[in-house]
């Protein structure tokens, strides 16, 4: 294997690093071990912490009781609930989860509220294009003399307004 090979495996698959795991439990790390994919040579924290709070052997009983596609992201979902663990040794991630869930119920009375505003809205918009688009009616030309500004729907305002204020129409 030339150098130039060797640099492009991953360190997990290089035969002089051990990964995070079988460092930390002091064994050695063959091209089978399970955890090596997951835990890196350069990320020991992580597995120290889930070893911490999970141990190794139910780390291992875990992944083998998990499909191979989904073994990537329950590694990720323990790192995390170890390290929420770790912060809250009580509740650790149920804390996050019911401040999410808090956030979801707030959202989606935002989006009822928005909801409602926008039938609000779409209804007084069809009001109002319902009133613009009748036409006068024959009564107020009737009432008010037949039509126009000046004897029309507005003529009778205008006029009294005229009064009112001391104008003259003539």
């Amino acid at each position: 294997m030339s150098s130039m090979d060797f640099q492009s495996l991953p360190c997990w698959a290089k035969p002089e690093l051990p990964c995070a795991a079988c460092r930390l439990l002091h064994r050695r790390c063959t091209t089978d071990c399970m955890l090596a994919p997951y835990f890196p040579s350069d990320n020991s924290d992580k597995f120290s912490v889930v070893h911490k709070v999970f141990g190794a052997s139910n780390v291992i009983k875990m992944l083998h009781m998990i499909e191979g596609e989904w073994r990537e992201d329950a590694v990720k979902s323990m790192i995390y609930e170890a390290y929420a663990r770790v912060r809250d040794p009580v509740h650790g991630c149920t804390t996050a989860i019911f401040y999410l869930q808090s956030c979801i119920e707030e959202l989606q009375e935002q989006i009822q509220d928005a909801e409602r505003l926008l039938l609000e809205s779409q209804e007084q918009r069809n009001q109002l294009l319902c009133f613009l688009n009748q036409p006068f009616a024959p009564a107020y030309e009737e009432m008010s003399g037949g039509g126009g500004v000046e004897n029309g729907l507005f003529g009778d305002s205008l006029m009294f307004m005229d009064r009112a204020y001391g104008f003259d129409s003539d």
